[in-house]
């Protein structure tokens, strides 16, 4: 892991203790629905059929949608069990999140490119 992903699961974990999350595939899209939830992460070894559901909602509902992690990972940095689906139901969250995402994503091109 980089410097950046474990900044990433940190600050998932601050959310989750701030009550800003929500976790598991109902309560997600059920909160994708009423409009609360603005982010959501998806874990990369979530099932094709839990992501297409999910994704789906995200879509219809304009809300922004990563795959990140594996569900161990993101279980542990909130302190649960293994997590596939989490949604942030804070915009500020919501934005620091993404911000350390594209960074990962970034991040990632680059020590591709050194190799």
């Amino acid at each position: 892991m980089n410097k950046n992903s474990d900044k990433f699961f940190s600050n998932l974990g601050l959310a989750m203790r701030a009550g800003k999350l929500v976790t598991g595939e109902d309560m997600v899209i059920e909160s994708v629905r009423s409009g609360e939830t603005k982010l959501v992460i998806v874990a990369e070894d979530a099932s094709a059929g839990t992501f297409k559901k999910v994704n789906d909602k995200c879509i219809y509902y304009q809300v922004p949608i990563h795959q990140y992690g594996r569900r161990d990972q993101l279980g542990a940095s909130i302190g649960k069990e293994a997590r596939v689906v989490i949604g942030v139901n804070d915009a500020g969250f919501a934005r620091m999140l993404l911000k350390q995402l594209d960074r990962t994503e970034v991040d990632g091109i680059d020590q591709t490119r050194q190799q």
